[in-house]
């Protein structure tokens, strides 16, 4: 089966016309839409802030008998050590090997994380948070769970420490 085709034709006057147009309404659309996205930035700007506040709203919603929940190894310096492990196995991938943040999961050195108490961070290891990415972690033996806690706790001294003992750095 042959296909017709048709012969080249030299570009024409109007050719280059309608081409010219063509640019020349891409151009505007352009322009026309850097500056909606530069009027409705604010706004961005806005929701960003409000997804960094809502990334530790979970800490809030955990009830307040799970809250009260004592750590077994509190002050356990056996207990800081292993947790640092299990935290490097199970969660550094997502919080980075600091607890200082990455790509996938909040840094757990801000002050809404080392304020909690660690019933709380327990509660949510147990958990997680699903919804923002944060797996369920109840098969992980509940000691561990309370390693890791322990962990978590011991980076706010660790880092009041580390700003106290060098003069002059905040």
């Amino acid at each position: 089966m042959k296909t017709a085709s048709r012969p080249f034709r030299p570009a024409t006057r109007s050719g280059f016309a309608a081409f010219g147009i063509v640019v020349f309404a891409i151009g505007v659309l352009g322009i026309v839409l850097v500056g909606t996205s530069r009027s409705t930035a604010q706004p961005e700007d806005a929701a960003a802030r409000e997804n960094k506040k809502s990334t530790y709203a979970a800490l809030a919603q955990v009830p307040e008998k799970a809250r009260e929940r004592k750590n077994p190894f509190e002050g356990d310096a056996q207990a800081v050590a292993a947790g640092g492990k299990l935290f490097e196995q199970h969660c550094a991938e997502c919080h980075g090997r600091k607890a200082g943040g990455a790509r996938k999961g909040p840094s757990l050195l801000r002050e809404e994380v080392q304020q909690a108490t660690p019933g709380t961070l327990f509660w949510i290891l147990t958990n997680g948070v699903v919804r923002r990415g944060m797996p369920v972690w109840s098969k992980l033996p509940e000691p561990e769970r309370w390693q890791i806690a322990t962990f978590l706790q011991s980076l706010n001294s660790q880092s009041v420490k580390s700003q106290s003992a060098t003069p002059g750095r905040h």
